[in-house]
């Protein structure tokens, strides 16, 4: 046992013996590279942080009620990884947990910005980012061509678009609506909207008798599979007025 602990001194008196001979002058403090030696030993290895965030700034898109689940990833640093809202807002139905999964279904739709930080284990201060999630209509109405009289009818055309990953039974009606609220349907498809058709048009037209006619326009999508069902609607700011002259 005696022997072990003399050792390491005994190394230390050949050092010193080959500096003195070699480079008059050389001083070797022994105490100091002692302490140093323990102080290696000791004292863990600490890599320097440098966490980087791993994702683009603008996120997938998505659709309300769609289920939305996106894990976020970081490198470097010293894991494990947590992550916080610093600024902004998330979708309203979406949560972000710590360990970085983005989950929930989104309520409605919109464009929401916010920032993101993401710290290790390191202790260094946090590193941030800015993201950009889109929350798209998935079953959309817009004016092909506007409502409109022609002679003694009512007539136009929509486009309808399903931006799901889903094909969608449609039903698509427009009713044309008078003051004492009778209404009078103008146009009405049953039919498969295929996933990711993009501005489909749906023409529609009917004779009507006398009178003023606000226009309504319909559009619901079930998926039954998920039990999702989307819909959508538009009508015309004002009433139209049909007159049938002798």
């Amino acid at each position: 046992m005696q022997n072990r602990v003399k050792a390491p001194w005994v190394a230390f008196s050949v050092v010193l013996a080959v500096c003195a001979s070699v480079l008059p002058g050389c001083q070797f403090d022994v105490a100091s590279a002692a302490r140093d030696g323990a102080s290696v030993q000791d004292t863990p290895v600490r890599e320097q942080s440098g966490v980087v965030i791993e994702h683009d700034s603008d996120l997938p898109d998505t659709y309300p009620r769609a289920v939305y689940e996106l894990q976020f990833r970081a490198h470097g640093g010293i894991p494990p990884y947590h992550w916080r809202l610093e600024k902004g807002a998330l979708p309203p139905g979406l949560k972000l947990e710590d360990q970085g999964l983005l989950h929930g279904q989104p309520e409605r739709t919109g464009e929401f910005q916010f920032t993101l930080s993401v710290s290790d284990a390191s202790r260094q201060a946090p590193v941030q980012k800015g993201f950009v999630l889109r929350v798209r209509s998935a079953l959309s109405l817009n004016w092909k061509d506007v409502a409109h009289v022609n002679g003694n009818r009512i007539e136009g055309s929509v486009e309808v678009t399903n931006t799901t990953p889903d094909d969608m039974d449609l039903t698509f009606i427009v009713l044309a609506v008078v003051g004492n609220g009778r209404a009078t349907a103008i146009g009405y498809q049953h039919f498969l909207l295929r996933r990711g058709t993009a501005s489909k048009e749906l023409p529609f037209g009917e004779s009507l008798p006398n009178g003023g006619y606000v226009v309504h326009v319909d559009a619901i999508g079930e998926v039954a599979a998920k039990k999702l069902i989307y819909r959508d609607r538009m009508e015309t700011p004002s009433a139209l007025q049909v007159t049938v002259g002798p």
